[in-house]
């Protein structure tokens, strides 16, 4: 029974829950200091967040562990859904506007440098992203990162930074530099989501991860799930882009139906 309480009690089962909660409310805090600042941004961040949490707490770390399934849930978790949710809150448009403004001026002149030009490319954002995805998969890292801590936190982070950053990259409200146009960005978000499918079902007609110990219908059920759970996210990015699409033309269209013949 003690030891059942220390178990529930531990920092895995509450630290990401607390981190989440600190997370959202110096987002809201920053958030009513700006006027009319959409709610919807406000809810996607949250939404992110929470997922983000859910993809790190304890409870998803040892379903992870024990199940190929659970690995592949947590990992769709927190690298494509929470990204997404997290990219479409806007927050460092907030943080921009609640910074001092020396400290701002120099967090925009990181955001236009050449790194990060280098990083929000959509291209390379599409290479980390899913090619990080196939090395991790099809080569024997997968099953190493299950025996060293230090590689599996690594694997996590690139996780959540890979999403980000492709996320970011395509529909990101946020300041980028030289972001590419609408229609190129479309066009890395649909070769994306075919790279992602044929990922998908290399793995499955594979049975891919090797080395891992699930059994091959484990495997092929994290397969499909990785297939169909990244449909849906590319779907949704496919949403945003669009409506960024719709919101860009709606004026131009306006102003070109008000002028005379």
């Amino acid at each position: 029974m003690h030891a059942h309480h220390d178990a529930a009690l531990s920092p895995g089962q509450w630290l990401p829950w607390a981190v989440g909660l600190v997370l959202v409310g110096a987002y809201l805090v920053a958030a009513r200091r700006r006027r009319a600042w959409s709610r919807w941004r406000g809810a996607s961040f949250g939404l992110g967040v929470a997922l983000l949490a859910w993809g790190l707490s304890a409870q998803a770390m040892a379903w992870a562990h024990a199940d190929l399934r659970g690995h592949m849930a947590q990992h769709l978790a927190i690298g494509m859904f929470a990204p997404l949710f997290l990219v479409l809150g806007a927050p460092l448009t907030l943080l921009l506007g609640a910074l001092p403004v020396d400290a701002a001026r120099r967090l925009v002149r990181v955001l236009h440098g050449d790194l990060a030009r280098v990083l929000v490319h959509p291209v390379v954002a599409l290479v980390l992203n899913v090619g990080g995805m196939a090395l991790l998969y099809l080569t024997p890292l997968y099953a190493m990162s299950r025996h060293d801590l230090a590689l599996h936190a690594l694997v996590h982070y690139h996780f959540v930074a890979a999403g980000y950053l492709y996320a970011w990259a395509l529909v990101g409200p946020d300041p980028a530099p030289r972001r590419p146009s609408l229609r190129y960005r479309a066009v890395v978000l649909f070769v994306g989501a075919g790279t992602h499918a044929l990922l998908g079902k290399v793995m499955y007609a594979g049975g891919f991860p090797h080395g891992t110990g699930a059994s091959l219908a484990e495997r092929e059920a994290a397969a499909q799930w990785m297939y169909y759970g990244g449909d849906l996210a590319e779907l949704l990015l496919a949403v945003a882009l669009f409506a960024i699409w719709y919101r860009q033309s709606a004026p131009a269209a306006a102003t070109a139906g008000a002028r005379p013949a």
